[in-house]
């Protein structure tokens, strides 16, 4: 069984909106829990468009299994190590984009992310690198000392076309592969929908797949527990 875990970004995105006390993550969080969901993905930007500070604090008191997506800098990883959640992705970060855009550059940041890796396991937090399924960034991670890679499917989910969207499936099915051969977990991520994932779940190496967007947005229709069921219920069907 892949397992799933639910970003819940985007509910502090409503909840700050307003600056109001509600929606509140958390809550949010122990549903989509209850419903099934492995882990809960938050990611502390720099700029706090969303998560703030506290959310982090409590989530990491009261979830099972809290993974914290963040930039590899000073500030953020002296709370990571503060706070020390189950699981740190080190992602890119940019001011101005309205979501992240494409994978670390683990090869040409080495030295860099491989010193931040390092001072996060001291701490015994699992750490996982977003990265393009690009085999050179697959290489350059295991350098790094980190024991997971997420690879990221934007590419994929954008695609317009089914020759495209076939051959950026392929690409992230190499790179799994070749992760999974070199000794590192792997999960899988961004832009994931109820209508193509599918086809990611189906990959023998993926053992995780993280999505935030297309399930808050269900959830407010539908509610979070029908929300994360739903997309259980597709990703059980990798086999079939």
């Amino acid at each position: 069984m892949v397992r799933l875990g639910v970003n819940v970004d985007h509910v502090a995105t409503v909840r700050q909106a307003r600056r109001a006390p509600e929606p509140d993550p958390l809550e949010a969080a122990l549903l989509a829990q209850r419903a099934g969901a492995d882990s809960i993905i938050v990611h502390l930007r720099e700029d706090r468009r969303h998560i703030q500070d506290r959310d982090v604090e409590i989530l990491r008191k009261k979830v099972k299994r809290l993974n914290l997506e963040m930039a590899v800098t000073e500030e953020i990883l002296e709370i990571a190590c503060k706070i020390k959640p189950d699981q740190a992705t080190l992602v890119p970060e940019k001011r101005r984009e309205l979501t992240t855009e494409g994978g670390l550059d683990v090869a040409g940041n080495l030295k860099k992310i491989s010193k931040a890796v390092k001072r996060l396991k001291k701490e015994g937090i699992l750490i996982s690198l977003f990265i393009d399924p690009d085999l050179k960034q697959v290489k350059a991670s295991t350098k790094t000392g980190v024991q997971m890679v997420e690879l990221h499917t934007g590419c994929y989910a954008e695609a317009k076309s089914k020759t495209k969207k076939g051959k950026e499936l392929t690409r992230i099915s190499r790179a799994a592969k070749e992760a999974r051969e070199l000794g590192l977990a792997v999960s899988a991520g961004h832009g994931l929908t109820y209508w193509n994932v599918s086809r990611i779940a189906k990959i023998p190496e993926i053992e995780e797949l993280n999505i935030g967007h297309n399930i808050i947005a269900r959830a407010v229709m539908v509610g979070m527990k029908e929300a994360v069921e739903d997309m259980l219920n597709l990703i059980k069907r990798r086999k079939k």
